[in-house]
């Protein structure tokens, strides 16, 4: 089993979001997770950045718990046991954390086995969206410019009793590139769909 961990820790740790591996395809032989197939990849090792929504943690002789974490691409558990536990008991919700772990299979589920969580900024999640990002073709359709556009101003719009809402947060929460996300935002603006009340917040003006 020493063997195997050892192996398995030899993998590169791909950085992803949570959606990517919601999407990715659990490769089973011999009853047995092998890895997770991705664009091509055979994934065993993720590095992810996210908040962490959850947490639960059992007493006793042998103590488990779990950490639910979302990026906003999509949720995923961390599962400890025994020593885990208490060695992340200081990680709650809220925390945004940076996790490096291994990938792990049981009773149709896709989950985490840690090997580090540390905490970080939450601005970090918006670094490691527009990292990932950059790395993607930049090719995109006009459906894709359309249907990202609407987004924005559904988001916009329902915000308004909030007194708008911050760039950096539809940047966050809207499935496409932050350049894209960026790109419609300046163009609402300069046709007097929005403005700024202030610099890196948007308002509706329709």
């Amino acid at each position: 089993m020493v063997e195997e961990e050892n192996k398995y820790k030899r993998n590169v740790a791909y950085k992803l979001r949570v959606g990517d591996i919601l999407l990715g395809k659990p490769i089973i032989i011999e009853e047995r997770f092998k890895h997770l197939e991705l664009g091509g990849k055979e994934i065993v090792r993720i590095n992810v950045v996210a908040n962490i929504v959850d947490k639960y943690a059992s007493e006793g002789e042998k103590s488990y718990g779990t950490l639910t974490i979302d990026d906003a691409s999509g949720q995923i558990r961390i599962k400890m046991f025994s020593d885990e536990v208490k060695k992340y008991e200081n990680i709650n919700p809220g925390n945004t954390v940076m996790i490096i772990g291994l990938l792990r299979y049981y009773n149709g589920e896709v989950y985490i086995s840690p090997e580090v969580i540390s905490i970080k900024e939450p601005r970090y999640l918006l670094v490691r969206k527009l990292e990932l990002e950059t790395e993607k073709p930049k090719s995109v359709d006009k459906e894709k410019i359309l249907a990202v556009k609407d987004q924005i101003i559904k988001r916009v719009k329902e915000a308004e009793e909030d007194g708008g809402i911050d760039t950096e947060k539809l940047v966050m929460e809207i499935k496409a590139s932050p350049e894209l996300i960026n790109q419609e935002i300046k163009r609402m603006l300069e046709e007097g769909l929005a403005y700024e009340p202030r610099p890196g917040r948007i308002r509706y003006l329709g």
